[in-house]
């Protein structure tokens, strides 16, 4: 069998590892065991913080869409309803947005999901 030496790819995979757990502090920054620990609990919380944001910013359209719908006299199921009936098709994220940055116009959305309520 031929001999194998291994030096060059554990230093390589020892050294990311290092690299990735900088500005950790104490021990977790420096030395490989703790590091590693560190950085594979971080990389899980990462993962899970990309879908976790997701849901927390649906959140916040929600609330901002139904605080602007109930200044405009519809609750916020009641103007998604609206909406539907009157086939507008706006996502929560610009309707957000919308209720936001240009409250005329969100009231002017509000009014057509009222009319298509009231014919429907």
């Amino acid at each position: 069998m031929t001999r194998v030496k291994k030096a060059v790819k554990s230093r390589r995979r020892r050294k990311e590892i290092i690299k990735m757990a900088k500005g950790y502090r104490g021990a977790r920054g420096n030395l490989l065991k703790q590091a590693s620990e560190a950085v594979d609990r971080a990389l899980k919380y990462a993962y899970r913080g990309r879908k976790q944001k997701k849901r927390d910013f649906r959140k916040l359209w929600i609330q901002r869409i139904n605080a602007a719908a109930r200044l405009n006299g519809l609750t916020y199921s009641k103007l998604i309803n609206g909406l539907k009936k009157a086939q507008i098709a706006i996502d929560r994220k610009v309707l957000a947005g919308l209720a936001y940055n240009d409250p005329e116009a969100f009231a002017r959305v509000a009014e057509r999901a009222k009319e298509a309520l009231a014919q429907g």
